[in-house]
């Protein structure tokens, strides 16, 4: 029997204009690294083939796409929160500031942004929150690829600073290997220390 799957209806906008940005961020789950977001601004007149979800490209498709998106979008910018941030006001709120810093950071401001999710961050813009919107907005999409890149590649470098714990495989999210290294290797300062199994590592540690 063949199954099919529901596509996800495009998002049509209430704005209609040019000067429309993009925002996602990722890098919500993982146990260490920064969350990094993105804002794209796409060029009516250089339309981009391909743009989807990063999370359903290859990475060979999203690294083709990265030099592609920034050649061809009228503004882009990549921003992010530390990790100190992230345990300061937690991971919703710090994935909210770095979007917010994206979109406050491309050098075309927007007239109207559209936001992956379900929350849009406190700011001076006109926004929608759109549901899979990497999977139904182009500029949403172009901004999800330039934010996992950039975040993927700072993880696979983490690899050569903090050997063992195969962040250039994982990414930082709490994969059996990752877990294992934290036990066996311990907390590194690019871990987030509010996260369930960091905290409960260094709560074990000041117990011996």
């Amino acid at each position: 029997m063949k199954t099919t799957t529901k596509q996800v209806e495009p998002f049509v906008s209430c704005y209609q204009g040019i000067l429309l940005a993009g925002v996602d961020e990722v890098g919500r789950g993982p146990l260490a690294g920064d969350v990094v977001a993105a804002a794209v601004i796409l060029d009516p007149e250089k339309p981009i083939s391909g743009l989807d979800d990063s999370k359903k490209l290859t990475e060979k498709k999203r690294e083709t796409l990265f030099p592609i998106i920034q050649h061809n979008a009228l503004a882009w910018c990549v921003a992010r929160a530390s990790v100190e941030e992230i345990d300061e006001i937690n991971i919703l709120h710090a994935s909210l500031l770095a979007m917010k810093r994206a979109v406050e950071g491309l050098n075309i401001q927007p007239e109207h942004v559209l936001v992956d999710g379900n929350r849009v961050p406190k700011w001076r813009y006109a926004a929608e929150a759109v549901v899979k919107g990497d999977s139904r907005v182009a500029a949403i999409a172009a901004a999800s690829i330039l934010a996992k890149v950039v975040r993927d590649r700072e993880m696979i470098a983490f690899e050569q600073q903090y050997p063992g714990y195969g962040f250039s495989q994982h990414k930082g999210y709490p994969t059996k290997v990752h877990m294992q290294a934290l036990a066996e290797l311990g907390v590194t300062p690019i871990h987030r220390r509010s996260f369930g199994p960091v905290k409960q590592q260094l709560s074990q540690l000041a117990l011996i």
